[in-house]
């Protein structure tokens, strides 16, 4: 079941989503742009956590190499642009 997500709160998101990291950037545009219709509640509310995080520990998580139960961490790592 997908969440239903108000526009304030997407374009909030959006504006959290604007890095300093020009590859953070892009690779949160692009997860926003394919997946952010289909998210839950919950995995909102961990992609707001992920988002908070600094760029530099963003960046770590989300191309770390090791496995994760974090649905939302794999989506972003599908969404890097080789």
């Amino acid at each position: 079941m997908t969440a239903v997500i108000a526009e304030e709160d997407i374009n909030r998101i959006r504006w959290h989503c604007r890095r300093g990291m020009l590859e953070l950037d892009m690779v949160l545009a692009r997860f926003l742009e394919e997946h952010a219709d289909r998210l839950t509640a919950p995995q909102w509310q961990e992609f707001e956590r992920l988002v908070s995080l600094e760029d530099h520990a963003l960046w770590q998580r989300i191309t770390a190499t090791s496995v994760t139960d974090s649905t939302v961490e794999r989506l972003l790592r599908g969404c890097i642009i080789c």
